[in-house]
């Protein structure tokens, strides 16, 4: 199936009145809702490229800043709401820090400006925070490591051109801040669209479940032509396979008199957190096992839940409530589990003014965790989630070897390579929810919507640079609390 503007089409054909594949005329098995009519028409591609005669390609380059747009202190201001008081200077501090930290923060702000540029209207699970730096490595369950998107706490079901513009303006801005020159900064962004194109064209080439699985991490660098990142990816690589539950509890907990062990406070980051709070944590996570496959619970079975800690969480995300639940197994072992608040989705209320339906009223923790489940090839199998307080979280592993290439340390030499590597997983991301021959349909073979995005990007890094400005000047001058440096 596929969706343009708030249609639904089915590129496959239709099936008859009685419920029959229509089309085939003589087909045996009637239609079954949840699969394609039969027969399979190849109508999807063409139906992309009729959407460039209502939207342009060249037409994404348009950025219209104008208007009614909330000034950048108070867009961080209103984002701030509804977290915990005395972290929002924390988070304000980060996001002053350099206009690429301030995009990472500002993910509510550009979906206000992205509301206001064209869409094709075709639908995709999208990441919402789809920036250079939630890109990294992560475990699998036989102790492999994945490499593809990992944040969607913003993840809903949008357009694909949010995604793909957030991330080519966060490698101009990365580019930026690396040193690299203007030429350099526009290509990053250039090959980041190219690299997503060129990668649903090939998706779309694709029996369908080979597209599902397509390239795999080993192939990654060879398909995005990344060779010149293959030292930083081997480095990280090596980092993440340390990062594990273990390491952080046996930096951040210590034995207790009697058998266990405890975390131990480490300011501002860490705090253990009084005994019904952490009792009230503990609780929750009879729910989050009703979440998992029932084949998890033996695993679980075997661990004890023996502390809780709050931790102060990542750039966007500061303020939020977010615990760490320390579980030890009859080896004394750990396996530390993220208790993480799931806020509404930062781009639920920009949906409407793009003409996009609004999703359905559910369990915030939940959306996260299908979102992610959607987008990803292999997924943490421990995700889930719960209520705490009334309040809804997602439960995932905590450093379950994690590592991450940050994009603005990286070489100019590596930054085209990382851009084509990051467009290539965005495009395998969105091709589990968006027929890949619609989307290759409406790119099409040539540079004009590389064009076009690298023109958006360029410019909303200069619009980016000037919120950071004014958020930083708002903190030197008392007019929002801040603290720079944490």
């Amino acid at each position: 199936m596929s969706e343009t503007g708030g249609a639904v089409t089915g590129a496959a054909g239709t099936a008859g009145a009685d419920g029959t594949a229509g089309a085939a005329g003589t087909a045996r098995i009637p239609a079954v809702r949840g699969f394609a009519p039969w027969p399979a028409e190849d109508s999807a591609k063409k139906e992309g490229k009729a959407l460039r005669a209502r939207v342009p390609r060249g037409a994404h380059a348009a950025l219209d800043t104008n208007g009614d747009r909330p000034d950048a202190v108070t867009a961080v201001e209103e984002s701030g709401r509804g977290r915990i008081a005395e972290l929002t200077p924390i988070r304000v501090g980060r996001m002053a820090a350099t206009p690429f930290a301030f995009l990472r923060g500002s993910a509510g702000l550009m979906a206000y400006d992205l509301a206001r540029t064209p869409v094709t209207g075709i639908g995709a699970q999208i990441c919402g925070d789809a920036h250079a730096g939630n890109f990294g490595l992560y475990g699998d369950a036989r102790g492999g490591l994945v490499i593809d998107l990992n944040d969607f706490d913003e993840t809903v079901r949008g357009p694909w051109e949010w995604d793909l513009k957030r991330l080519a303006t966060s490698l101009v801005l990365a580019a930026r801040e690396a040193g690299a020159d203007e030429d350099t900064c526009r290509k990053a962004a250039h090959f980041t669209a190219g690299s997503y194109r060129r990668t649903m064209r090939l998706l779309a080439k694709l029996p369908a479940l080979d597209a599902w699985n397509a390239i795999a991490d080993e192939a990654l660098v060879s398909h995005a032509d990344a060779h010149d990142l293959l030292g930083t990816l081997e480095r990280v690589s090596e980092k993440a396979r340390s990062n594990t539950s273990g390491r952080f509890a046996a930096k951040s907990t210590e034995a207790v008199e009697g058998g266990g062990r405890h975390f131990v406070d480490a300011p501002p980051v860490l705090r253990r957190v009084p005994d019904a709070e952490a009792t009230t944590v503990a609780l929750a996570l009879e729910e989050y096992l009703g979440t998992l496959s029932p084949d998890r619970l033996p695993l679980l079975a075997q661990y004890a839940v023996h502390d809780v800690a709050f931790r102060v969480v990542g750039t966007g995300s500061v303020g939020t409530r977010s615990y760490v639940v320390l579980l030890l197994d009859h080896c004394d072992e750990p396996l530390v589990l993220q208790v993480k608040e799931a806020r509404a989705s930062v781009l639920v209320p920009h949906l409407k003014t793009a003409g996009l339906p609004l999703p359905e009223a559910e369990h915030e923790g939940r959306r996260v965790v299908l979102g992610q489940k959607r987008m990803q090839v292999v997924s943490d199998n421990l995700l889930g989630w719960t209520t705490v307080d009334g309040r809804p979280f997602q439960v995932r592993q905590f450093r379950n070897r994690k590592g991450s290439v940050d994009p603005a340390a990286l070489a100019a030499d590596q930054i085209d390579d990382y851009a084509r590597m990051t467009g290539a997983l965005l495009a395998r991301a969105h091709a589990h929810s968006a027929d890949p021959r619609l989307v290759s349909g409406y790119c099409g073979k040539n540079e004009e919507l590389d064009e076009a995005i690298a023109a958006f990007s360029v410019a909303y890094a200069d619009r980016t640079e000037a919120d950071h400005a004014e958020l930083v000047t708002a903190v030197r001058s008392g007019r929002i609390a801040g603290e720079l440096g944490v």
